[in-house]
């Protein structure tokens, strides 16, 4: 009787087992599935990712920052400009 059990018990871990490692496998498959779609409908929407926002974002900064040392100049000069026109 006893064998039986235990042949019982070891028959249900294995299948326990071998069901548990094809739940994860179906679990990695959904998420792969979704995540396809998921990307897809953000395409189809034209979302940006991250790294291109990213670099538009840097690129945004060093051309408000290049616009803000032209302003200064262009002051500079028209301050430069006016001085010329009042000592003539």
């Amino acid at each position: 009787m006893k064998d039986n059990s235990s042949k019982i018990f070891n028959k249900l871990a294995e299948v326990m087992s071998e069901t548990a490692g094809l739940a994860n496998s179906v679990k990695k498959e959904v998420e792969i599935i979704a995540k396809s779609q998921v990307e897809r409908i953000l395409n189809d929407f034209e979302v940006v990712q991250r790294d291109e926002f990213d670099v538009m974002k840097e690129m945004l900064v060093n051309s408000s920052d290049t616009i803000n040392k032209l302003e200064k100049k262009i002051k500079s000069l028209e301050n430069q400009i006016k001085k010329l026109k009042t000592t003539k």
